[in-house]
């Protein structure tokens, strides 16, 4: 089962809120009065432990002051500015691994609000050839991370495992013949402002994954570097732009397993 930690974060930062506004405006007059009441009504000596006991905050409402402030920073940053992702699957390799942990730029594609995805500011649009995160268009709650190759009014094409952009064919370079247990070839790939390497398997080849498309409006078409193994574009369709999330750009950490320690091996800018 997904948890939808924005919609959690947003009910946390409105419930503490609530309650901290609750105090300020009610409960805490309430207490302050209770403890000017019981200083007039003394006819023995002031006992300060009483009074203190009078004005202090139940523990709900003392928790929901602190960390109220700190919730909607987190909520503001998160939302706005940077969001932390772990990469799942290998459909990005070699730019991406499984278990890199990703900063995503969620300012330079515009603001968004939380939960609902509403674009409340414009800024600029997805190019090609950067790295996207974007909700699954097949299950929202699920975020998918692949190459922009076609933006709103290109012509994709995709066969015998050569892509072509509005007719040209894109340049790519090889690198090298691996095998790993499954042969497969590294090439420099450059699209637009972007150069970084993809990955093409010898022995899979799936006829699903050749046609040509033509990107509507609102759209973008997405492809994984490591193009035989990647569900994209090619399987299922665009990508609508209320379902960006934001511009991945840096690796700050890797870590593949529980069983293994962190490492930084491939901090870096994402290409």
């Amino acid at each position: 089962m997904d948890i939808n930690f924005p919609l959690l974060l947003v009910i946390a930062v409105a419930v503490t809120g609530v309650i901290a506004l609750a105090d300020k405006l009610v409960f805490m007059p309430r207490r302050r009065a209770a403890v000017v009441s019981y200083k007039a009504g003394l006819t023995g000596d002031f006992d300060q432990e009483v009074a203190d006991s009078l004005e202090q905050p139940p523990s709900l409402i003392e928790t929901s002051i602190s960390v109220f402030p700190v919730l909607t920073m987190v909520l503001v940053l998160r939302s706005f500015l940077f969001e932390p992702f772990q990469i799942p699957s290998g459909s990005m390799i070699p730019t991406l691994e499984v278990g890199d942990f990703i900063l995503v730029n969620k300012f330079d594609y515009g603001l968004r609000l939380p939960v609902s995805g509403t674009k409340i500011w414009s800024n600029a649009e997805p190019q090609r050839g950067e790295v996207m995160v974007f909700k699954e268009p097949m299950n929202p709650d699920i975020n998918f991370i692949k190459r922009v190759i076609g933006i709103p009014g290109d012509e994709i094409r995709y066969v015998n495992k050569a892509l072509f952009i509005n007719g040209k064919k894109v340049k790519e370079q090889l690198v090298a013949n691996l095998n790993d247990g499954h042969p497969h070839s590294l090439y420099n790939e450059t699209i637009g402002d972007s150069k970084h390497q993809i990955r093409k398997d010898k022995n899979l080849r799936s006829l699903m994954a050749e046609g040509i498309w033509h990107v509507p409006e609102g759209m973008y078409f997405v492809m994984g570097d490591n193009r035989d193994r990647s569900n994209d574009s090619r399987y299922w369709g665009f990508v609508p732009e209320q379902n960006i999330v934001g511009k991945a750009v840096y690796i700050w950490m890797h870590w593949p397993s529980w069983t293994k320690l962190p490492n930084f091996k491939n901090n870096g800018s994402i290409d």
